[in-house]
């Protein structure tokens, strides 16, 4: 006798026949069968699990189609104003669960949820647009290697290609007959009265690939287009005699190798020829996409081409410096080739371009070589001299004596070599420039782009970011979000200011029990999987204090480490005295070339092999360096994480979005008043995350007077002692002097000033301690947490850009109008 449905498992059936139909469920079978035998050609004696995997996602693929195409459809149809987001990167994780989601296909299949990096910020926005209804579209490249897999090597850091394309990828759709043509090098012609002409260029083609993006449960089918490089037949050919065209063929590799990897280092600004050519070959290909599909919308179609209603029609979005050779691209397209004037074509190219500013850190800003561009986009260079001559020339009307201002605010830095300043190139060609959390948007408008702010106040906002709820509830925490379902209704997942309902249950017991219930089940299920990788005996009952992130010197990992050092200190002074159990648990990926980044990583190994192995610590306390960490492995230690690390150096973090993804998730935040951190606490109290630390104005302060790593080495005696031991080779006895370069940075080079909020930082996880002990407060705070997470909803972001930025309805009157079309699932 089959044993009776809980009330929780009728309702999900209910809800399942409701989306899909019960027939529906036979006919996902039938799909699948399908295109196990006639697209993978196996049946199931010889299918592995990927096979299964690419099956399914066929069968769930074909579900999309008729909803992708009659979205675009209904686009041409309507023709509502376009919204174009340029990224250097996307990192989408795995999609065949969210797109099931989003579909409402995910319990119908009979596929479970748990977990399949950076982050994915970019494809949170991606589903919000499609949530929302917004006639959007992403683009990119198509790496052909992702950001490289990290293998630990007796506690080094080694990369590993991602050759994530290696079995094929079934989301995606090649489009040869849009491909493109994108032009490098060559001489800029110029006769008297004429137009100058690029000339003698080398052709490299773009072809495009297409993934469909679903919003959700509303049949809207966005598309994100990622161009990948390709050499045209004739390359190099002509340049070659008869016996060299072996040769010839081989050097085809040079042109693709534009689209072949992502470069890594997305905080640390590296000046290579490649990543100019990734950066160009991106903007020219989607400018011809977005210019072709203006002239062929419906209303251009019927009547006379004009450019007057492109910024009606077109927002483009520039998610940081990377994509900033749009504005001159698109300059030469309206003066070179459509023939408008100089003042036309920039008014509509500034109307159409807005820009998202990603960090502080002068090292990370982007500062090409005049000599390069020269070389490399010699006509663009000429287009980016004159827009700077215009804009000096307004400045030194503002402000005739000052030449401080205008060498400040130039297009072109001339000390240590001339180099033009992206930054500075995308606030001039742009409409609106914004930051990503408040504090950021301050500190770019009060420090950073302080001039140009003062010069247009009006153009600088702020657009706090977001993070979708369908990926990091619904699929990564099944049971937190059918619980707060349960609670409050399903209407959150759509809206995430529902979640402030919960405040009404933060005193009930039962309500209490199930929260904690949840978390203590994902631990089980992440200590499992950590004990079998890792081979730690985990503790399931102790606390899970997580930080997980790249690994950067702002980030501050060493003042994690130092706090382990300072626990596991205490442990082997007092092993009789009480102690509240911690697993702590670090992650993140450190550039390739990052020497100082992957000294860290090495350290917090090496003090991992010391905690881990020594009995008088036992259960007390573990280290475990995560390696690889990534989207999919982020969707299994969020659920699972107790307290949340975000200690970066206050005016140093832009926002952060993991921060954002734990909150939602039931984690309580340990944290500087930094990036988003500080809107956390304005929503939730500050008296509900743990706070600690300079602030702002304190940094400031302490970068006028000067900073003495010494004087607190010298005072606080745990500290001292914790610094010896990574001095005298206490964790590396074999080379004593292993981490030299990390104390001479510490004591000599810090510029994020670890040891001056080492103290507030251990006293602060004090009182983390202390709350865990009482699980019923600390279960009470964890809900206040959930509750005041709806402002961290990506839907909220887009919604903000869509009506303060790109000028775009952002009503829902697409996704509810279902196309007036029957579909069939």
């Amino acid at each position: 006798m089959a044993t009776p449905l809980t009330d929780q498992e009728k309702r999900k059936q209910i809800s399942i026949r409701g989306i899909v139909g019960v027939e529906n469920v036979a006919e996902l079978k039938q799909g699948f069968n399908r295109h196990l035998h006639f697209t993978l050609v196996k049946d199931r004696n010889v299918a592995t699990p990927r096979d299964y995997y690419f099956a399914l996602a066929h069968t769930v693929r074909d579900h999309l189609v008729g909803r992708w195409i009659r979205t675009q459809q209904f686009y041409y149809e309507a023709d509502p104003k376009r919204v174009y987001y340029l990224s250097l990167e996307f990192y989408m994780g795995r999609a065949l669960q969210n797109t099931m989601i989003n579909l409402g296909l995910q319990n119908a299949s009979g596929v479970g949820y748990g977990g399949s990096g950076r982050d994915g910020r970019r494809s949170c926005f991606l589903d919000s647009m499609a949530t929302l209804g917004l006639a959007a579209y992403g683009y990119g490249i198509r790496y052909e290697y992702g950001i490289f897999n990290q293998k630990i090597k007796d506690g080094w850091q080694f990369e590993e290609a991602d050759d994530w394309l290696r079995y094929g990828n079934p989301w995606e759709k090649a489009r040869p007959e849009f491909m493109l043509p994108v032009h490098f090098y060559g001489r800029v012609e110029e006769e008297d009265g004429k137009e100058p002409k690029w000339v003698n260029t080398q052709v490299v083609l773009a072809m495009p690939y297409d993934t469909p993006i679903p919003g959700y449960m509303n049949n809207t089918v966005n598309t994100m287009r990622l161009w990948s490089a390709r050499a045209p037949n004739d390359f190099n050919l002509r340049d070659f005699n008869v016996g060299d065209y072996i040769q010839a063929v081989l050097d085809r590799n040079l042109a693709e190798n534009i689209s072949r990897v992502l470069y890594p280092n997305d905080n640390f600004f590296e000046g290579k020829e490649l990543r100019l050519k990734q950066e160009y070959f991106v903007v020219a290909a989607t400018l011809q996409d977005v210019i072709r599909r203006f002239k062929t919308s419906k209303k251009n179609c019927s009547g006379p081409l004009s450019f007057d209603s492109f910024p009606d029609k077109v927002a483009i979005q520039l998610n940081d410096t990377h994509p900033a050779m749009a504005i001159p691209e698109l300059m030469r397209i309206f003066v070179d080739i459509e023939k408008l004037d100089w003042d036309t074509a920039w008014n509509i190219t500034k109307q159409t371009f807005a820009y998202t500013n990603h960090t502080v850190l002068p090292e990370a800003l982007e500062r090409w070589p005049v000599e390069l561009m020269e070389r490399l986009l010699p006509r663009h260079l000429q287009i980016i001299y004159r827009i700077n001559q215009i804009h000096l020339d307004h400045i030194a009307s503002l402000f005739p004596d000052d030449m401080d201002r205008i060498r400040r605010m130039s297009l072109i830095e001339e000390e240590g070599g001339k180099r033009v300043n992206m930054a500075h190139l995308c606030i001039v060609g742009s409409h609106k420039v914004n930051g990503v959390a408040e504090i950021h948007s301050d500190i770019i408008k009060r420090d950073v782009f302080r001039d140009f702010s003062e010069l247009e106040p009006e153009k600088f906002q702020n657009k706090t970011n977001g993070i979708t709820p369908r990926r990091w509830l619904l699929l990564c925490n099944p049971g937190l979000a059918d619980l707060i379902a349960e609670a409050i209704g399903e209407d959150y997942v759509k809206d995430l200011n529902h979640l402030q309902k919960l405040n009404d249950l933060v005193d009930y017991d039962t309500f209490i029990r199930d929260v904690a219930k949840v978390k203590q089940d994902n631990k089980l299920k992440f200590a499992q999987y950590l004990e079998k990788v890792y081979n730690v005996d985990i503790n399931p009952a102790s606390m899970f204090d997580v930080h997980v992130k790249r690994i950067h010197e702002y980030k501050r990992q060493l003042l994690n480490c130092l706090h382990v050092i300072t626990m596991y200190n205490r442990i082997k002074r007092g092993p009789i005295k009480p102690f509240v159990p911690r697993t702590v648990i670090i992650g993140g990926k450190a550039a390739p070339g990052y020497h100082m980044a992957k000294m860290i990583i090495k350290l917090i190994t090496s003090v991992a092999d010391v905690v881990n192995n020594d009995p008088v610590i036992g259960r007390k306390l573990k280290v475990i360096y995560l390696e690889n960490y990534r989207v999919s492995l982020a969707e299994k230690v969020i659920p699972a994480t107790d307290l949340s690390e975000q200690i970066s150096t206050a005016g140093t973090e832009a926002s952060g979005t993991g921060n954002m993804k734990f909150m939602l998730n039931g984690a309580l935040t340990i944290g500087t008043m930094d990036g988003a951190n500080v809107e956390m606490a304005e929503e939730a109290g500050e008296e509900n995350l743990f706070i600690f630390g300079m602030r702002v104005e304190d940094v400031a302060e302490m970068d006028k007077e000067g900073y003495d790593a010494l004087q607190y080495y010298e005072s606080l005696p745990e500290l001292k002692q914790a610094v010896d031991q990574i001095k005298s080779g206490y964790f590396s006895p074999k080379q004593p002097e292993m981490f030299s370069d990390i104390i001479n940075m510490l004591f000599h080079h810090d510029r994020f000033k670890v040891f001056a909020d080492y103290e507030s930082y251990v006293k602060c996880q004090e009182r983390v301690s202390a709350l865990y002990k009482d699980q019923r407060e600390w279960t009470r705070v964890v809900i206040k947490n959930i509750a005041a997470s709806g402002k961290f909803s990506s839907d909220r972001s887009i919604k903000e850009y869509a009506t303060e930025i790109w000028g775009v309805d952002c009503e829902n009157k697409i996704c509810y109008l279902n196309f007036a079309i029957k579909l069939y699932f």
